[in-house]
This record gives structure tokens, sequence and C-alpha cells, in this order.
């Protein structure tokens, strides 16, 4: 996901994507362990998108505390 794209959600929809991208990633880690999966360089991707959407959403509550 594009920062450009992150930069388009709500506030709403910033928290929904985090809690569906760590189910992901969540799920991503333990299959990792349990069977390597195919692409293992998507559990890096996913943890950097949350990182993302994370900081986003915390750029708009310190904007909106301004």
């Amino acid at each position: 996901m594009k920062a450009s794209e992150i930069k388009e959600l709500t506030v709403e929809d910033l928290k929904e994507r985090i809690n569906e991208q760590e189910g992901l990633y969540r799920k991503m880690k333990i299959d990792n362990v349990i069977s390597e999966i195919e692409n293992p360089l998507k559990i890096r991707s996913t943890r950097r998108t949350i990182a993302r959407l994370k900081t986003e959403l915390r750029a708009r509550q310190i904007a909106s505390a301004k």
C-alpha cells in the first residue's frame, strides 16, 4: 500500500486496515513457523505496511490535538 493511498483513508478505515493487516501478519508468522511460506519477504512487507498505517494514524491524532 502506497503512502498516497494511505493518506486518502479515513481514521476509521485506517484502524480497520491496521487490525486487518495485524491479523494477516500474525497468521503469516505462524504459518512460517509451521512450514516455510512461499515468499517470506511478504512478512516484511506486511510489517512495514502496518508501520505506515500506524504512522499516518498517529500523525492525524497529533494534528487534531493542536
